[in-house]
């Protein structure tokens, strides 16, 4: 059984994580690290966790043998050091995406991982979702030909006051939900791009955006001349979809990243059209039963640091195309291992779960 501290009580980790934990089977919360000790106690007694923690005694916390591994859910500019502190303790580490908010960050936490031999494992819910391998595998078996465009949309009304809306936290919507659709098309394509283009918008009336622009659109070019685009927004109205074109089929994925929606993919081509509708799971127990396997069995998780940092490196290029209007070309590197068969996770989702 891996012991958790979950790091941060913010709304993700009520919402999502601390209700997961236990339907995984292989999973305990140990601790709760937060600066609100009350909310922090109400929770810990709902789901039966042992400690609350502040944030000063976190270290101490990461000194001791009471808990194996960490869950960051923080803002993104406190993911790194969170993280390297925990994981130069020895501790495990799931991080929330983005995996920081710089290159050297991110180079930090993977050299501190490195160093101590604990795990540091970006949080990509996805990678364990049924209805994600499913238009994977059609993509590599063919079922569309040669893939050869992608497009993706994610975005919703974000309210005043959430700290997602603060510069400083490097907040907006392409780290947050652009970033799935970043993740897809690199995983669709199984390549990392080379250059990138991209167009903000920022409404001077809105408050809510007075420190981040609203929406994105965003151009990309991978190897084979194929190309990709996305739109995120934390202005516009719900939107969830990929749509992969190929050059026989068309796949689409239509709800396609939310927690709470039940994914379904259709198979275009002329005079045919095939659906599948997905069982919904818990995306968080998955990712959280499969860190806890690949603790418990010593085999690195598929989405590492490494995962995390291929993403960095393109949102940070989409980042300086919108400032400049500029193209941003990106060094070729090699794809890392994708998604397999042996990740997919299947739990009921849980209806038990305490918003404070």
């Amino acid at each position: 059984m891996i012991r958790y501290a979950v790091v941060g009580a913010g709304w993700i980790s009520q919402e999502a994580f601390m209700p997961a934990v236990a339907t995984t089977g292989n999973s305990r919360m140990q601790a709760i690290v937060s600066g609100s000790p009350d909310a922090a106690r109400k929770l810990a007694d709902f789901h039966g966790v042992p400690e609350v923690v502040s944030y000063a005694d976190y270290d101490a916390l990461l000194a001791s043998d009471r808990i194996d591994a960490v869950y960051v859910a923080l803002p993104n500019s406190m993911h790194a050091d969170f993280a390297i502190r925990a994981l130069r303790a020895g501790k495990h580490v799931m991080v929330e995406k983005p995996l920081a908010t710089t290159l050297a960050e991110s180079d930090a936490m993977i050299a501190a991982a490195k160093a101590s031999g604990a795990y540091l494992m970006t949080a990509y819910r996805l990678h364990n979702e049924p209805g994600t391998h499913a238009m994977i595998n059609a993509v590599r078996q063919g079922q569309i030909g040669d893939p050869v465009y992608f497009a993706a949309t994610f975005g919703f009304q974000t309210r005043l006051g959430n700290h997602r809306l603060k510069a400083g936290h490097w907040g907006g919507a392409l780290p947050d939900v652009g970033v799935y659709c970043l993740n897809a098309a690199r995983h669709v394509f199984a390549a990392e791009p080379l250059a990138v283009q991209a167009m903000a918008s920022r409404p001077a009336t809105d408050p809510r955006f007075a420190e981040i622009d609203a929406s994105l659109a965003v151009t990309l070019r991978f190897p084979g001349d194929r190309l990709a685009q996305f739109f995120c927004s934390f202005g516009s109205a719900e939107t969830e979809t990929i749509r992969i074109v190929g050059s026989r089929a068309e796949l689409i994925l239509d709800p396609a990243f939310k927690f709470d929606s039940v994914l379904q993919m259709t198979i275009r081509t002329p005079g045919n059209e095939q659906r599948q509708t997905f069982r919904q799971v818990d995306h968080f127990a998955g990712q959280i039963a499969c860190f806890s396997d690949c603790i418990a069995q010593g085999v690195p998780p598929e989405a590492d640091g490494g995962e995390g940092l291929a993403d960095m490196r393109a949102l940070l290029a989409i980042d300086e195309a919108a400032r400049t209007g500029e193209t941003v070309r990106l060094d070729p590197r090699p794809f890392g291992r994708g998604i397999d068969a042996g990740m997919v996770r299947h739990f009921p989702v849980t209806d038990r779960r305490l918003l404070v």
